[in-house]
């Protein structure tokens, strides 16, 4: 529904509207996550695979370099978070982003939001049951069996906790985020104290040397870290999880600008400065795409069973980010399906107040997902990563696209901006927008999957059209109805 449709409503019939939730896809959740689960799904939306696992590779192309990479993308993920956080705060909902893009651009820019985040999540999701059948290999005990049938269990078991309550996600959510947070700041406490003492780490001392010996800052030129932008970006998807947990506390008027503004000290201290102490303790040769680059480091100094630990990790943040898919996935398809550009049976509600349809829609793409680990083993990761990257990308695009039109209209008179706000708007939405677009263009650079990957962008938005012309009747229908009810 436009948001000029709800200002006539409203001034019709306020105590209606005030009843009435902006978004049908709101009715029915309960406020059951706390401000710690809140805190926590930032973090956790923070610390990932990305840095974990992905960064070994990462300092391996670019460098000490890679440090300024997580810290330019890691200032405009924070952008992305602040516009989100002002338009939560406007108006909490669990459709989130879908619901604003609702709003400001109309059931058809709702409609591709909704889905492109529903491809970056189901794709991801693949991913994720992928990641964790191969972690899950690392011990001999697991590896005669099938990497697909390790992969349907993970699935099986994050389903049916997100199928039990919000309150359960929300928990489980809490340890993980607690489990990665450890992890890293023991790991930089042990950096810390090498660095201090100058404790040789594999045959070299730590320090501004293993930097200045190596080729410096920019081993390789600025080109590798150009190119890896793209991965970084894709390295801090799951931050906008922030607004459609937002949905389900009590307070996020309280809870949302705590979790928000936290997230740029927590990218500053535990991406840049992690990868900031991988850079001083050993060279970016040493480092491997294939291992997690702090097993490397402690491997070095002789910590025992140092592969296992991180091993555990690692598996414990890619179900974090399967269990995170689910859960916003489930509500973005529903607050669709209740305007009519998803599945009717999406929008299905359990006596728990969990959205199980759009879970169970999300659940099935990744069952295919156990079919491509059946069939593509040593391929599945990497395909679905670079099309979920497509989705994370027009994601963030969105979003500040809405807050760009937000603004404009609180400008000219027709609603309230928030005292939290993103700063410098139109120019800090039109900079992330075009750096955004930028980091997709860089794909074009890697001919194996990255170039196939941008050419299913044509592909994809045939099939949003062909998709929007088999809903379009049912969601004006919606919109319609939503209007006369409340203007009654």
């Amino acid at each position: 529904m436009s948001k000029d449709a709800v200002d006539s409503a409203q001034a019709v019939a306020p105590a209606q509207a005030a009843a009435t939730p902006a978004d049908a896809g709101d009715a029915g959740y309960s406020k059951d996550l706390k401000a710690r689960h809140i805190n926590m799904i930032a973090i956790g939306g923070a610390i990932g695979t990305g840095l974990l696992l992905g960064a070994g590779g990462r300092l391996h192309n670019a460098g000490p370099a890679l440090a300024l990479a997580y810290l330019v993308c890691g200032v405009f993920a924070f952008f992305v978070v602040r516009a989100l956080g002002e338009l939560v705060l406007y108006r909490p909902s669990s459709g989130s982003f879908v619901s604003y893009a609702r709003e400001f651009l109309g059931e058809k820019g709702a409609y591709v939001a909704g889905w492109m985040y529903f491809l970056n999540w189901s794709t991801t999701g693949i991913a994720d049951i992928t990641a964790i059948a191969l972690y899950t290999h690392y011990w001999s005990f697991f590896t005669s069996i099938p990497q697909w049938v390790l992969a349907l269990i993970a699935l099986a078991v994050v389903l049916s906790v997100n199928l039990i309550s919000v309150k359960i996600f929300g928990e489980m959510e809490f340890w993980f985020a607690i489990i990665k947070v450890a992890t890293i700041v023991g790991f930089m406490l042990i950096s810390i104290f090498l660095l201090a003492t100058h404790h040789k780490v594999g045959g070299h001392t730590p320090g501004l040397n293993v930097i200045t010996d190596h080729g410096g800052v920019f081993p390789h030129g600025l080109m590798p870290v150009v190119l890896v932008m793209q991965g970084v970006i894709f390295a801090y998807a799951a931050l906008e999880l922030v607004g459609v947990a937002a949905g389900e506390t009590a307070e996020p008027e309280k809870v949302v600008p705590r979790a928000v503004n936290s997230i740029m000290w927590r990218v500053g201290l535990f991406y840049v400065g992690s990868v900031v102490l991988l850079a001083l303790l050993l060279p970016g040769s040493v480092y491997s795409a294939d291992e997690s680059p702090f097993v490397t480091v402690l491997s070095k100094i002789g910590v025992p069973a140092a592969g296992d630990v991180m091993n555990l990790v690692v598996l414990t943040a890619a179900m974090s980010s399967l269990n995170s898919g689910l859960y916003s996935t489930g509500r973005i398809l529903r607050s669709m399906a209740m305007a009519g550009s998803a599945p009717k049976f999406t929008a299905r509600m359990s006596r728990t107040q969990v959205p199980y349809g759009g879970i169970l829609l999300t659940c099935a793409v990744c069952v295919l997902g156990v079919g491509l680990n059946y069939l593509m083993p040593s391929q599945a990761f990497e395909i679905v990563l670079n099309v979920a990257s497509l989705g994370i990308i027009s994601t963030w695009v969105i979003i500040m696209i809405c807050h760009m039109i937000f603004v404009r209209r609180a400008r000219a008179g027709l609603v309230t901006r928030p005292h939290f706000r993103l700063k410098g708007s139109p120019v800090t939405e039109i900079v992330t927008i075009a750096f955004l677009l930028v980091c997709l263009g860089m794909m074009w650079n890697d001919p194996d999957v990255g170039r196939k990957t941008i050419l299913l962008i044509p592909v994809i938005a045939v099939m949003l059209v062909g998709g929007w012309f088999a809903l379009r009747r049912r969601a004006s229908a919606n919109t319609d109805k939503d209007l006369s009810q409340l203007t009654k």
